[in-house]
């Protein structure tokens, strides 16, 4: 018998949100994990927030919200509140009824400043980590390190003289103007881009681009993100973090650090050793000799490294193609960095649950 295609409009719904989302969806687990993670958090948080007046939105349900923005690639806030308004399992995971309302887009740049004088998306990545590391998922002395360059939310065209004399404009429109600055010299130390001052013109096998340079130490067992970090870029930026975030790490114990053969250089070896590290580079022989020499090639755990250091790549690729990371929507070298390390949680999220189900 054919059914009727009519909607009946039904006034109640007898279904639950919790039993609309299927027990092996993947954000089932996820949202254990984040949940365990805010607790960690909540410390922090609560110091955020004054005791009396009026409540706020929950900041675990900000977090949430962002995190599902960067698990399902969505563009900006007001897309993220139109699908939460409509799209079950977001308010599910978020942690809305049915009928709670979303709140406005402009909440999240309200809060953001909040959220990051408290440093709060670095205290979410540590908690993430406690959980790999409490689960035995973390090996603790083999790591790989390597950069990668983040677009600014800036064109070329904001790229102009300090000194204020708009030498590359060739008409009088300062809305859009028309710019040629073909045949001039523009570095870092004479320009800067007047719509985000923190960018740097910087170029990394392609052509040269306002970025920031963000980095990440992994561990080489399952290739989870143990440090990261986003700085200014310039043509030592990845050498001087990967010194920072090796220098985090637990001392004691002996370890070895993977990077390509941009790090071989002979004053980075030296430092790294000098922080009880031993470096795993590829070595570097184009026109010149390697820093890296027989005593460390020989032996196989160098071989292995120099296998399982590309790993690093695959962090740096979901954050960009997933996690919204290739170009920036943010200005400003804090808010950059406070996207980028909650974006590297998030992928941390997305490998321990594969981790766990496997």
């Amino acid at each position: 018998m054919r059914g009727d295609d009519q909607e009946p409009g039904a006034l109640f719904s007898y279904v639950s949100l919790e039993r609309r989302v299927p027990a092996d969806h993947p954000l089932r687990a996820m949202r254990a994990m984040v949940d365990l993670a805010l607790v960690e958090v909540s410390p922090r948080l609560a110091a955020l927030y004054s005791r009396i007046g009026r409540p706020s939105i929950a900041p675990e349900r900000l977090i949430r919200a962002l995190l599902l923005q960067i698990l399902y690639t969505i563009r900006s806030e007001r897309m993220l509140m139109e699908q939460l308004d409509y799209n079950l399992l977001f308010r599910w995971f978020v942690g809305l009824s049915m009928d709670d309302g979303v709140w406005d887009a402009t909440t999240f740049g309200k809060n953001r400043e909040r959220l990051l004088s408290g440093d709060i998306a670095q205290g979410f990545f540590a908690a993430v980590l406690e959980q790999a590391r409490a689960r035995k998922l973390l090996s603790s002395e083999h790591f790989s390190v390597d950069g990668t360059l983040i677009e600014a939310w800036a064109s070329h065209k904001s790229f102009q003289p300090r000194d204020g004399s708009d030498s590359d404009s060739d008409d009088t429109d300062r809305g859009n103007p028309t710019v040629n600055f073909r045949g001039q010299k523009r570095s870092n130390e004479t320009h800067e881009s007047k719509t985000d001052p923190d960018a740097r013109l910087a170029r990394k096998g392609q052509s040269a681009q306002l970025a920031y340079a963000g980095h990440v130490l992994t561990e080489n067992r399952n290739g989870l993100g143990v440090q990261a970090e986003l700085t200014r870029s310039s043509g030592v930026a990845e050498r001087e973090a990967a010194l920072s975030m090796v220098s985090r790490l637990e001392r004691g114990l002996r370890r070895t650090i993977g990077a390509d053969r941009g790090y071989d250089t002979r004053d980075f070896v030296r430092d790294l050793r000098g922080l009880g590290a031993t470096p795993h580079i590829a070595q570097h022989t184009n026109r010149r000799s390697s820093a890296i020499d027989g005593r460390t090639t020989r032996h196989a755990g160098y071989a292995e490294s120099q296998r399982r250091r590309k790993r690093v790549e695959e962090v740096f690729g979901r954050m960009k193609t997933v996690g919204l990371m290739r170009k920036t929507r943010h200005r400003g070298l804090a808010r950059v960095g406070w996207c980028f390390t909650l974006t590297a949680a998030a992928y941390n999220l997305v490998r321990l649950r594969r981790l766990a189900a496997a």
